[in-house]
């Protein structure tokens, strides 16, 4: 069959790894690189999602999705499974496949969603690098149901272009968390060792001198302002000083988030199952997780009890902060975003790990996040 795209493959790879090396954000550098795609081959629609272990995939750039899958702002695209995420789940989407019915097109139709653009198809190319799998990038225009082999070539050869694009930003944001983590760990250690002990040294000396100038009313009232106000600045620092680097993170990850818990004033229950030495760097980023989970049940939970459980094996460690509040209906924070899931599915990512918030409204919220350890593999690997 005769090529259909409009330019040479030659142009079109040239075009492709120019955008590539414009943006070190996974997010613009995936948008960016589809519109380009779209733009040098004539193609209309594209998406792409990333994907980790079932379920967890992340849809993370469009570009002119029709109406019926845009709605709500693209919700039929993050919710629920497709043809495309199965076969690249099981393992068997290794190469470009010519035609694949989309089952979320398949459901715009049955539920009467609105404009399909004439979709019914769609070519779907796996993003990897090496052994490594990220996602799958679909290519799709209205009424075509075939591909040609150099067509699919060349959506084959930008794909190996974006994986490792991909593995590249990824190993940029892990040294760059790794770097950020040990700054982190020094400015804790300077605040606690330099600017703490100092505010202590300031409300000592203005508590030493109202003992000395009782009969003096104005000045004695200006020293209780003084340690007052050294008081607070102790707290805030000690508040700063635990986001930067949790005093007893070496005495282990659940100790740490347990003294977190009661400083925000919560009732934390534990429960571990396995030991086994943690990665310095997961212990971190569990821990980062951690404190972000227990925030939310602060602000959002509506009780002030939450519970931890950890499972840990020689190659897996799975952590669990679960509440019993308010809970939410999940569209809800796709839609805002309110619990930081994004955040903290990133930084897991990082690591080779997977985040999962469950939450029904009145019945509580939990959020696990679980990482492989040595010899165990990654996530999406």
């Amino acid at each position: 069959m005769p090529k259909t795209f409009q330019n040479s493959d030659l142009f079109t790879l040239k075009e492709i790894a120019e955008t590539l090396n414009r943006s070190n954000d996974l997010h613009d550098m995936l948008q960016s690189v589809l519109e380009k795609l779209l733009d040098v081959t004539g193609l209309p629609t594209g998406w792409i999602f990333l994907a980790g272990q079932k379920p967890d995939y992340e849809f993370i750039a469009s570009h002119r999705l029709p109406p019926a899958l845009s709605r709500e702002n693209g919700r039929p695209m993050c919710e629920g499974v497709c043809y495309c995420l199965n076969e690249f789940w099981k393992g068997e989407l290794n190469e470009p496949v010519n035609i694949i019915e989309c089952k979320r097109l398949e459901d715009a139709k049955k539920h009467e969603w609105g404009d399909r653009g004439g979709l019914k198809h769609h070519a779907t190319v796996p993003l990897a690098a090496g052994n490594e799998r990220f996602g799958i990038m679909n290519v799709a225009a209205p009424h075509k149901e075939q591909f040609s082999d150099e067509e699919l070539n060349l959506l084959e050869a930008v794909s190996y272009q974006i994986g490792t694009a991909i593995k590249r930003i990824r190993l940029v944001q892990k040294q760059q968390e790794i770097l950020l983590n040990e700054e982190r760990n020094r400015l804790s250690r300077d605040l606690h060792d330099s600017v703490n002990q100092k505010l202590f040294s300031l409300a000592l000396t203005a508590r030493g001198s109202k003992a000395v100038l009782d009969h003096t009313p104005l000045l004695r009232e200006s020293l209780d302002q003084i340690e007052k106000l050294a008081h607070e600045a102790q707290k805030e620092m000690r508040s700063l000083i635990w986001q930067l680097r949790p005093a007893g993170v070496e005495d282990g990850v659940i100790t740490a988030l347990k003294k977190y818990g009661k400083y925000l004033g919560l009732t934390v229950e534990d429960r571990v199952e396995g030991i086994h030495d943690l990665p310095l760097m997961i212990e971190e980023t569990l821990w980062r997780i951690g404190q972000e989970a227990l925030n939310n049940v602060k602000k959002h939970s509506g009780t002030d009890r939450a519970q931890i459980n950890m499972r840990i094996s020689a190659i897996h460690v799975e952590m669990t902060i679960a509440d019993c509040g308010n809970g939410c209906e999940l569209q809800e924070v796709r839609e805002s975003n309110t619990y930081g899931i994004t955040s903290m599915k990133q930084r897991a990512r990082l690591f080779g790990g997977k985040v999962e918030l469950k939450s029904r409204r009145g019945k509580g919220t939990s959020v696990s996040a679980s990482f492989p350890l040595k010899g165990g593999g990654a996530y999406g690997d």
